[in-house]
């Protein structure tokens, strides 16, 4: 019967588009356009991967209101009348800022305490998060982020690659187009699971006033075995490629079997099993693993057959040079782990390594709303110039009117008349029609009004309900957030231990310790609301100073050390403080309220009275009436 067999995979919301799923008479059924997608129909780009990269361009398309140029690739001959106003833009600008927060901070547990005397494992977190938010500002990290996330959000996929700069003394971050991204997936395991083999590819256009051919690089991170210690040098066709280096003399009474191979400084070799093992600093055990780097550039025409990018032959390509002089052909890296960091814009499903784009559940709306808009400019014109019939004969002449201009007065005959066509009807469903496709969008993609920007402020409900109206949004940011926390605490991870293997000497001593991005708050808030609840809080002792703090800094008061402003704050509390002095008498502890110094006062001197008449000084001893030459007689 010709039944077509259905595929759902995780590219399969854009099988409605014809250019995307082959049904074009020149194409294989369910693949790409060759004329719209010929950069994923390439020899070399896997066929499991064709369609990730086909969607990648489609979306981009959509993002740069090019959609109609793939129509029109694929047959549409009207394509160009379409009208594309920049709403996919607009829904991936608000998505991403509503992921990423008002900033992004780098936060180590334990490094915040207001402990005078902080225990050895607190001093660290505080060393460590300094030291990473200098590298973060050093790299631009809120840029890169920025960069990354817009094409996760855009596109399904982000992906980061971290690399030692020995130059720059730190850990350099890059993004990269996730297009360019071709992971080797296990086929009996879980896709979800950290790959092991990473290609990065891409085609070099040829440039013929350079006289240099069309050429395909790929650049490779691939967690193997250790192996000997090689060293840069040439072979017989005069490639720079890497060598092993010469073995090391045998001891005369060293049997052969147990004669290690040439290591790295540092290496174990085992004879009984040949393995070399290495102890990296982060780790408690030996590992047997390093990441070797491999930089290859090849001319497309002399690639024979049909290899994908996992196979290329390594005996006709170029291996690039580092600045240092070292050739990038499997050189060994000096760390366990492939420093590449792929951030998927949703949680992905069971199995599945890809994330999903922002615009995948929406973009036939975003397909009408594009239909509506060309209709709706069509009616506009009609509506701004209608089309005008005249009948009868102008009087005294034989002359037909075909263009209506203002000022312009035709005086017709006996019968004569005129009617415009009235076309502001249509044009006014029209735009309703389009407001509700906007509507169904915001809605399909659980952005409401208020986080759109769409709200009339002056008929904005009460701050509970607008809260209320967030929920949508709230668990869409959830979501995307757990998709992401994960991958960054991995970058980071990534990026101490690349301090470490670098032996930067600010970094000596230094145990890396798990850390994370906080993305800040999305919410629209009322500032005086929020101030208003902070101050009645802590006035009727049911909020402390310090949550009292943190919930003005989300709110956005500009706030930089909470530990400071509490000092602050206290340091002007002097009826507080007098309170503090009557209930405990404790002038010590309220300088230390107050934070200033209190310098007790001398002790008062013991009072003297004068004598009373007739009493004897106490202070001075009694006198003898016979040595004072009297006789013991008074006057």
């Amino acid at each position: 019967m010709g039944l077509r067999e259905v595929v759902i995979h995780a590219w399969s919301w854009l099988n409605y588009k014809p250019v995307y799923s082959g049904t074009h008479h020149a194409d294989a059924p369910g693949m790409p356009n060759r004329r719209a997608f010929p950069e994923a129909n390439a020899m070399w780009v896997p066929e499991e991967d064709q369609k990730r990269l086909a969607a990648y361009k489609l979306l981009a398309a959509y993002d740069q209101n090019q959609a109609f140029e793939l129509a029109e690739a694929a047959g549409d001959h009207h394509a160009r009348e379409k009208r594309e106003f920049g709403d996919p833009s607009m829904f991936i600008e608000t998505v991403m800022s509503h992921v990423l927060g008002r900033e992004q901070t780098i936060t180590v547990h334990g490094a915040e305490t207001d402990s005078e005397q902080p225990t050895p494992e607190e001093a660290m977190a505080a060393r460590v998060q300094e030291q990473l938010r200098e590298w973060a500002d050093d790299e631009q990290l809120p840029m890169r982020i920025q960069q990354c996330e817009r094409k996760s959000v855009s596109l399904g996929d982000g992906v980061y690659r971290l690399a030692w700069d020995p130059g720059r003394m730190r850990p350099t971050l890059r993004v990269h187009d996730p297009g360019f991204y071709f992971p080797v997936l296990p086929e009996d395991g879980d896709a979800g699971d950290y790959p092991t083999r990473v290609h990065f590819a891409w085609e070099l256009p040829a440039d013929p006033r350079r006289g240099t051919k069309a050429r395909l690089r790929r650049i490779t991170y691939e967690l193997d075995w250790i192996r000997p210690a090689t060293a840069s040098g040439v072979d017989t066709k005069g490639r720079a490629v890497r060598a092993p280096l010469p073995a090391p003399e045998p001891d005369p009474d060293q049997p052969a079997a147990e004669v290690p191979p040439p290591l790295t400084p540092g290496d174990l070799y085992y004879p009984a099993t040949g393995a070399i093992a290495r102890q990296y600093p982060w780790n408690d055990t030996p590992s047997y693993v390093t990441c070797y780097l491999t930089d290859a550039t090849w001319i497309i025409e002399d690639i024979k057959g049909t290899p994908d990018v996992d196979s290329l032959p390594l005996d006709g390509a170029v291996f690039a040079t580092r600045g240092d002089g070292e050739v990038l052909d499997h050189l060994d890296l000096l760390i366990d782990f492939v420093p590449v960091v792929h951030v998927p814009n949703t949680v992905p499903p069971a199995e599945e390594h890809w994330g999903q784009s922002s615009l995948a559940k929406v973009l036939q709306v975003f397909d009408e709303l594009a239909s509506s808009d060309t209709d709706s400019a069509k009616a506009s014109a009609t509506t701004g110039s209608p089309m005008i019939g005249l009948w009868g004969k102008a009087a005294g002449s034989s002359m037909d009117v075909h263009d209506v201009t203002p000022g312009l007065m035709v005086k017709l005959g006996e019968g004569g008349g005129m009617i415009a066509l009235d076309t502001s009807k249509n044009l006014a469903e029209l735009r309703n029609h389009i407001g509700d496709l906007a509507d169904r969008a915001a809605k399909i993609a659980r952005l409401p009004a208020v986080a759109l920007g769409t709200l009339d402020p002056s008929q904005a409900p009460s701050g509970y309900a607008m809260d209320v109206s967030l929920g949508p949004l709230d668990s869409l940011i959830a979501s995307m957030r757990l998709a992401r926390d994960h991958k960054y605490a991995l970058m980071l991870k990534f990026v101490q231990r690349l301090y470490v293997a670098g032996q930067h000497p600010d970094w000596s001593g230094i145990t890396p310790m798990p850390a994370k991005v906080a993305f800040g708050s999305y919410k629209p808030t009322d500032k005086q609301g929020v101030l208003t609840l902070v101050t009645e809080g802590v006035d009727g002792g049911v909020l402390s100073l310090e949550t009292g703090l943190k919930m003005l800094m989300e709110a956005g008061f500009p706030i930089d050390d909470a530990a400071e402003e509490i000092d602050r704050i206290q340091s002007r509390q002097f009826d507080k403080a007098r309170m503090l002095a009557d209930a405990t008498g404790d002038t010590q502890l309220v300088g230390d309220f107050l934070g200033v110094k209190v310098t007790e006062p001398d002790p008062a001197p013991a009072p003297q009275l004068p004598a009373a008449p007739g009493d004897q000084n106490p202070a001075q001893p009694a006198q003898d009436p016979a040595a004072q030459g009297t006789g013991g007689n008074t006057a």
